[in-house]
């Protein structure tokens, strides 16, 4: 049985820190740079189009979010400071990503490892 997705209860954006807070019904609490969110974009630029792989997005460390766009009621849309607003984050999507941030996070960072300049490139 598959139970429901918790409501989104509160979204606030920190510039400063250069976070963005949401919170949900089940009491959990996410705190989620926008780092993290740039290079998660669900945008098909990022994540790839039909049976392209992911594209590795890199150099995002001082990327803020500028502003956050409701849509409907299910989503929204960030508009990063380096012209990126593609892709909508809907609440599972959120939700996903605060679940999975560490091992996500890990998994990013070993693939910007494998693809650092100075190393010989993957064979395809």
């Amino acid at each position: 049985m598959q139970t429901s997705l918790p409501a989104l209860l509160e979204i606030r954006l920190r510039t400063r820190s250069r976070l963005l807070e949401v919170a949900f019904e089940s009491g959990e609490r996410f705190a989620l740079p926008a780092e993290y969110l740039r290079v998660h974009s669900p945008s098909a630029e990022v994540q790839g189009h039909g049976v392209e792989p992911p594209v590795l997005i890199t150099g995002k460390e001082k990327v803020g979010i500028s502003s956050v766009e409701p849509v409907g009621h299910y989503a929204v849309r960030l508009n990063f400071d380096d012209g990126h607003n593609t892709g909508l984050y809907t609440w599972k999507y959120l939700y996903e990503l605060g679940q999975s941030q560490h091992s996500r996070w890990a998994e990013y960072l070993r693939r910007v490892e494998k693809e650092r300049p100075g190393k010989s490139p993957a064979k395809s």
